[in-house]
Parts: structure tokens; C-alpha cells; sequence
């Protein structure tokens, strides 16, 4: 497996693999209200071009994507196709993230189906589940530290 900045056209693969992800593993959770703006948001072609892409390929395939904005400090959608979970895809995006950045604090809004994962990735939560525009999630944080970074590797 390699994990790599992704450009042009596999930024739209990428994309197609975040909103068939998030149909099948977010929009249960959601109201329509809800999916409709993640696929708003996923077809805003300006806010998509401000955001930096990582892929983790298979060969050719990709088989999951972290986008971030704000200088990598804030991971806008994090994504692994459903054939690759619980095989260590997204703990190795997130280290790749986490070791090229220089960030102390790494931010994102969880959705239900995430949480878990992110605290065992050593998130918090910083705030109680919220509800914009139909999204569901908890604002969560990473803050580097001795403790965090040597148990969650």
C-alpha cells in the first residue's frame, strides 16, 4: 500500500469513493436535509479546489482518501471503501497526515458512524454531537503529545 498526494483526474476518484462511502455508512444516519448538502458540498467545485487530497493506493486502486483544508489542520472527509475497513487503511492515512505535518492540533466534525474510530485514532470530542444543515457530527481534536502519539500507533 502507498499513500501519496493525489491530483487532477483521481481527485475525482477519489470523490466518487467518498460519496459512494458515505452512502452506504453515513446516509442512514442522515436526514435528507442531510445528504443533500454533503453532496452539495462534494459538488462545490471551488471549495473542493482549496482542499489537499491523499489517497491510499492499491497498485492503481484507491482504496481510501483524507482531504484537508487549513493547512492540514482540518480533515474535511476521511473515507475508505467498505472491502478495506478494519485492515489498517485509515490508521496509515493518518499517520502519513499526521507524520508530514508539523500541525500540534489536528481538527475535524465526526459523523456517528466515525467516532469510535477517531478515538481510537486518539481524537477527542470537544463538544456534544451538533446538527448543521442536516449533517450529524461531534467536533473532535487531536493534540500531539508523548502520551497520544506513542498509544496510538
Amino acid at each position: 500500500m502507498e499513500i501519496r498526494k493525489i491530483y487532477g483526474e483521481e481527485i475525482e476518484t477519489a470523490l466518487q469513493l467518498i460519496w459512494e462511502t458515505f452512502l452506504q455508512f453515513e446516509a442512514p444516519d442522515y436526514s435528507e436535509q442531510g445528504v443533500d448538502s454533503f453532496y452539495r458540498f462534494l459538488s462545490n467545485q471551488p471549495m473542493i479546489d482549496t482542499l489537499e487530497f491523499f489517497g491510499a493506493m492499491n497498485k492503481k486502486e484507491l482504496m481510501g482518501v483524507i482531504a484537508t483544508n487549513d493547512h492540514r489542520k482540518h480533515i474535511c472527509c476521511f473515507f475508505v471503501k467498505a472491502r478495506y475497513h478494519r485492515q489498517g487503511v485509515g490508521r496509515k492515512l493518518w499517520t502519513y497526515l499526521k507524520d508530514s505535518s508539523s500541525n500540534q492540533k489536528f481538527t475535524l466534525n465526526a459523523s456517528p458512524y466515525a467516532v469510535p474510530f477517531y478515538h481510537k485514532l486518539g481524537f477527542t470530542d470537544t463538544g456534544k454531537e451538533k446538527v448543521s444543515d442536516g449533517i450529524r457530527f461531534t467536533p473532535m481534536k487531536y493534540e500531539r503529545g508523548i502520551l497520544s502519539d506513542q498509544m496510538f500507533r
